[in-house]
């Protein structure tokens, strides 16, 4: 009898130890669930965080006017150009025997910046040719467009338009002057990101989250042997542009090229 005891107790002892085993095995699982991750929500469109207003940001496009912009010479912005989409859009239709719209024209900040960092985001028409330019120098008396004196960073549809074909002329591009790095754009119509950095005569200009030019222009007030090196090679030396990137400051403009284009949250802060 003492015998038979003795097994069913050896049989039963285990019971409780492996029931242990088991809850821990059940509490691993759970802790091994995935952890939940909190939804962020993107700000608005056309908006400011709290933490790029205390950066110093500002708005250069509220969503809802297109007040601080002016048409390149001092006119009100022209009818082409309206809000659509959230943005400021133009929406092209071009003259006859003219690569710019009716009623268009190049629109410019109503302020000249030196040392900033501008943020915008655009897409383009099918086929599309736009551009984002700054250290304008705005006077129509010796320049008749801003791109006689300031730089230009490409805005492009580059499978469809013919530029896209041409190297320093597709899209992040400084235009004929640098090509990118890195080819970051997205097709026609699809929104792209751009930072434009310019301090102390350094530009970098971004696209998509990817630097894809670099160039320090000036130093110390004056232009660099490789900028003016660039500029000698480019279309722009001389008549009609003797003056094209000699500018360390001016106006932002967004480019009237005859093509339909978008431009939102198009925000700056200066250093």
């Amino acid at each position: 009898m003492q015998d038979k005891f003795d097994m069913l107790n050896s049989f039963l002892r285990p019971i409780p130890f492996l029931t242990f085993l088991a809850g821990l095995f059940i509490i691993g699982a759970c802790n091994n669930e995935p952890a939940k991750t909190a939804t962020v929500t993107p700000p608005a469109d056309n908006t400011l965080t709290d933490q790029e207003k205390a950066e110093g940001w500002k708005l250069l496009f509220d969503g809802k006017s297109l007040a601080g912009w002016h048409k390149y010479g001092g006119a009100p912005v022209g009818k082409m150009w309206g809000i659509d989409d959230n943005a400021i859009h133009l929406n092209a239709v071009k003259a006859e025997g003219h690569w710019q719209a009716t009623d268009g024209g190049d629109i410019l900040t109503n302020d000249d910046y030196e040392n900033f960092e501008l943020r915008l985001d655009w897409k383009i028409d099918t086929c599309g040719n736009s551009g984002i330019i700054y250290h304008i120098v705005e006077d129509t008396v010796k320049y008749a467009y801003p791109w006689m004196t300031g730089p230009e960073m490409q805005v492009l549809d580059n499978a469809c338009h013919p530029d896209g074909k041409i190297v320093k002329h597709r899209a992040g591009d400084l235009y004929d002057l640098i090509e990118c790095d890195s080819v970051t754009v997205k097709p026609a119509l699809q929104w792209n990101s751009v930072r434009l950095v310019s301090r102390n005569g350094k530009v970098e200009q971004w696209q998509n989250g990817v630097k894809v030019v670099e160039i320090e222009m000036f130093e110390n007030g004056k232009p660099t042997q490789r900028w003016l090196d660039l500029i000698k090679g480019s279309k722009f030396p001389g008549l009609p542009a003797p003056d094209f990137g000699m500018s360390m400051k001016g106006k932002i403009s967004l480019q009237d090229h005859g093509n339909k284009v978008w431009y939102k949250n198009i925000k700056i802060r200066t250093y």
